[in-house]
């Protein structure tokens, strides 16, 4: 008769770990290509207003951003509580959103000049004598194309 023996028990290999810095690179680039930093700090304080009919903007790259509203917390000591125009990262006064308009379209390529949207963030609070000034502002730099940001709010 044949004797059955017990095989001695064995341990499993260790785990191969020589794929893992590829892998890991391979996810830093993923994480690197698609992220998008947070271009302008800011200094006002924005809480859109509600709409039920919103459109996403398509091409973003031709949309250049003027905030309005409250200072922030920050900047209250230095420019006061009263609404505050934002251009970029710094504080601007009406006169200067022109100039700011024709830089920015300068700095683009000659066919999207034509294609520039100035996109409107204003606080909810925010007066329309303001909004209404920054629009005339915008129409005498030749930016007739304006949007404005609100948040959604669901249809009744």
């Amino acid at each position: 008769m044949a004797q059955i023996r017990k095989k001695e028990k064995k341990e499993a290999p260790a785990l191969s770990t020589s794929s893992l810095p590829d892998i890991i690179f391979m996810l830093l680039f993923f994480f690197m290509a698609v992220t998008t930093m947070k271009e302008v700090t800011y200094k006002v304080r924005v809480i859109p207003p509600t709409a039920t009919e919103i459109q996403k903007m398509e091409n973003k790259s031709l949309v250049r951003y003027i905030y309005i509203g409250e200072p922030m917390a920050e900047f209250r000591e230095q420019f006061g509580s009263s609404t505050r125009i934002q251009l970029n990262d710094q504080f601007a006064d009406m006169p200067e959103i022109e100039s700011f308009i024709v830089l920015e379209r300068s700095a683009m390529k000659e066919e999207d000049q034509n294609l520039m949207t100035v996109s409107i963030k204003a606080d909810k609070d925010t007066k329309m004598g303001v909004i209404t000034d920054v629009k005339q502002a915008l129409r005498r730099a030749y930016a007739l194309k304006i949007v404005y940001q609100a948040g959604s709010r669901k249809a009744f």
